[in-house]
């Protein structure tokens, strides 16, 4: 793929993206641009605290209340996991069980578990383990990421 990266003095800030088939790389793009506009909100000692997904590491809910895990906070959202997802389909974020969502830019390795599981260390060192109903997908994800 050819790109060109040209600054200018004034005016408005613009990303332009020409594509002539919609490729996986394509796609990711298209998902890296529409990150800037997501916003999540949590509650966070009272208070509601404005954030980006970008800074999430997984979504997880626990009994039948949901939050976000960042490396310095856990945010209780207002939203139900399905509803999570639902609003984060074009963002990096992928199921990996019944209760949770991983942000995928902020897994650091990964490790084949028996019963065709995953287990995921994120960036803070926490370890996760996408169940088998879902690994096959995952692996599937990253082969296309690849690409």
């Amino acid at each position: 793929m050819k790109y060109s990266i040209h600054q200018i003095t004034e005016g408005e800030d613009e990303l332009i993206l020409r594509y002539r088939e919609l490729t996986p790389e394509v796609e990711r793009m298209i998902q890296f641009m529409n990150r800037g506009q997501a916003r999540l909100s949590g509650k966070d000692n009272g208070e509601t605290v404005l954030f980006s997904p970008e800074e999430v590491l997984y979504i997880e809910t626990v009994d039948d209340k949901t939050f976000a895990y960042t490396k310095e906070k856990v945010l209780r959202l207002d939203m139900t996991l399905n509803g999570v997802e639902d609003y984060l389909k074009d963002i990096s974020f992928f199921r990996c069980s019944k209760s949770m969502i991983v942000n995928i830019d902020k897994v650091e390795r990964l490790k084949s578990l028996p019963s065709n599981r995953i287990d995921v260390m994120m960036q803070n060192g926490e370890h996760i383990v996408i169940s088998r109903t879902y690994a096959s997908e995952f692996r599937r994800l990253l082969r296309g990421w690849k690409n």
